[in-house]
């Protein structure tokens, strides 16, 4: 019997909607001249969810952007934590997304594989012996001791996605991760991607192309405004999301 790789117990996550947010001093000096300091405007990105993912299962994550999907996955991977509920896994975790998240462009490509290998949690001694495949694999054999300023954003995306795929998971969550760089590479990692999914014990995809996930999900849940509105099979899932788009999709077009 398979067991529970991933555990979310009645999870919430709010964030502020303003990015520049004031420090202590800013706030000391308001106070000082007597004016209160405002409480930030909020949005909840996950309300209350509760989810359970055991091992085998490939579950897609179907929603609009801003729905939460993204949040959701950096709570499994342990990059958020939440302001409520518990978030446990089991297993060696992989988040694919934001490739290149850290690089620095003054650093050469190969510092910044090191740098970018240190950010996913992987030791220097790791890393020395993964580098080797990970520069033959991204193609940049001529360039990986040059500065990253001269790199082209794709060449960037070859980089972050030869570094974040070199070890294989016991969890692999993609967000939005298919495809990078030209077309050789592109059909390149989504080789890659197979193979780890097949690899992986368990897999959370969230992704736009639906046709992908019918193809490769046995399962799937519906994200709505932070919140898991349905949980079945792709297909049913899929149906709901896209009769609800209907309408949105009719009123976009008659403007």
């Amino acid at each position: 019997m398979s067991h529970t790789t991933i555990q979310l117990d009645r999870i919430s996550i709010e964030f502020p909607r303003t990015r520049v947010t004031l420090g202590t001093i800013e706030r000391s000096l308001l106070r000082m001249v007597g004016i209160g300091a405002r409480r930030e405007p909020m949005f909840t990105a996950l309300d209350d969810v509760s989810l359970e993912v055991k091992e085998g299962e490939v579950l897609g994550l179907v929603g609009r952007n801003g729905a939460g999907k993204s949040t959701l996955l950096r709570v499994i991977a342990g990059v958020y934590r939440p302001d409520q509920g518990t978030a446990k896994r089991s297993g060696r975790v992989s988040l694919l997304a934001g490739l290149g998240v850290g690089f620095n462009g003054n650093l050469s490509g190969r510092e910044n594989a090191y740098l970018y290998g240190a950010i996913l949690g992987h030791r220097r001694r790791v890393m020395d012996g993964l580098l080797p495949g990970v520069i033959e694999f991204s193609g940049l054999q001529d360039f990986i001791d040059q500065p990253l300023r001269t790199y082209s954003s794709g060449m960037k995306a070859r980089l972050g996605f030869s570094v974040a795929s070199a070890i294989r998971p016991e969890i692999l969550l993609i967000d939005e991760v298919l495809a990078v760089g030209d077309a050789e590479f592109k059909e390149r990692s989504a080789q890659r991607i197979k193979e780890m999914m097949n690899e992986a014990g368990t897999v959370l995809i969230a992704a736009h192309s639906l046709g992908l996930l019918k193809q490769v999900c046995n399962r799937a849940i519906l994200v709505e405004k932070g919140k898991i509105t349905q949980d079945g099979t792709p297909d049913q899932v899929i149906a709901t999301y896209m009769g609800d788009q209907q309408p949105k999709l009719k009123a976009a077009g008659s403007r």
